[in-house]
């Protein structure tokens, strides 16, 4: 009785990003995808994802813009002067904030927010985020002039005991184009889990459009998590039928910026031992089938330097009430250059992974 009173609540995420097949029953519902449902999702989203990067086109010069439309990402090598970038590293060094960490098979993935207190001590960072090259990247591949979250990220590859790591599977992060940005602060050689793409892979094709028909059928009842939440994984081997390139390893550089749209075939490399990736990493997704560029709030600063934060405490008061637990953990005072928790000594022992740490090679 309840799921038929929410069917109307259903209904209505269908014309928002809502992408899970598991938990939404529309969205999951076989004949309705047979019938074209998430089609028809796919191919509005991406229109209008058109129309919007239209209107953003001439705030990005030729050839990033034609690099981005042709290969899905753009790779920016010493985007910051290197006295800013050099500054930029020693005062993230020396930073000590409070973070959250996720375990992701054999992977821990910590994040600290860049919320106005922690930015206060690191103009370089700030620098770096009203920096209109900066900002137009992100807002071209993302179509929308909404204010992305903003990160200092850590990816502690094969750090715990753990299965594969299940961002290392080649994969969509959703239906529709949606951004993310990667400025590395530290060199991300093949064993550091550098971020792999399939150029062009984020063009909406007829191959692509019944590729994702077919795996809307399978979805709901998939093995994989990830893909019943709406993240589709492809075989490596699948790509070809598709009309698309094998997958290219990004191995760049610190001071290099990397902005993709991962509506596009991306993954995480695999790491042949632990390795520590540190970056200042955006992520932006929008309701795509709204048809303007701007009108958020979070674009205020003072509100949307915050978002995170918010979002974290959102997760945590769900969980208090006992409506699911969320994976983000605090894990204390640290730097974004640490080791993992449990092989620091001021690691807060009620935060520690239950998952066994590996020993560091």
């Amino acid at each position: 009785m309840l799921r038929s009173l929410l069917i109307p609540f259903w209904l209505g995420r269908v014309l928002t990003q809502e992408k899970s097949f598991e938990r939404n029953p529309v969205i999951g519902n076989r004949w309705l995808n047979e019938h074209g449902l998430h089609a028809a999702r796919v191919r509005a989203a991406n229109r209008l994802t058109r129309a919007r990067r239209n209107r953003l086109a001439k705030r990005l010069r030729p050839e990033d813009r034609e690099g981005l439309d042709r290969d899905g990402f753009i790779i920016k090598r010493d985007f910051l002067p290197p006295h800013v970038f050099a500054d930029l590293v020693v005062q993230v060094r020396g930073l000590r904030a409070a973070a959250r960490e996720m375990v992701e098979g054999d992977t821990i993935t910590r994040r600290i927010a860049l919320e106005p207190r922690v930015l206060d001590q690191l103009p370089a960072v700030r620098q770096l985020l009203l920096m209109p090259d900066y900002r137009n990247l992100i807002r071209y591949a993302g179509s929308s002039a909404a204010a992305p979250m903003v990160y200092l990220q850590t990816i502690l590859s094969r750090s715990i005991e753990g299965p594969r790591d299940p961002q290392s599977a080649i994969h969509a992060d959703t239906f529709h184009p949606t951004v993310k940005a990667w400025l590395y602060l530290n060199d991300t050689a093949s064993e550091a889990a550098p971020l792999i793409y399939v150029p062009g892979s984020h063009r909406l094709t007829p191959q692509r459009l019944e590729w994702e028909r077919r795996m809307s059928l399978s979805a709901p009842n998939s093995p994989d998590a990830d893909t019943r939440q709406g993240s589709f994984r492809i075989d490596p081997d699948d790509l070809n039928a598709l009309g698309l390139p094998q997958p290219r390893t990004l191995n760049e550089p610190a001071n290099t910026l990397i902005v993709a749209d991962t509506f596009g075939f991306h993954a995480r490399g695999r790491s042949s031992q632990p390795t520590t990736r540190v970056e200042i990493w955006a992520y932006g997704r929008r309701n795509p089938f709204l048809p303007w560029l701007g009108l958020d709030p979070w674009s205020i600063d003072a509100l949307g330097l915050r978002k995170p934060i918010i979002h974290w405490r959102l997760l945590d008061l769900i969980e208090r009430a006992g409506l699911g637990r969320h994976r983000w953990r605090p894990s204390g005072e640290v730097s974004a250059f640490d080791p993992p928790a449990a092989q620091r000594t001021d690691a807060l022992p009620a935060t520690a992974s239950p998952t066994r740490l590996r020993e560091a090679s």
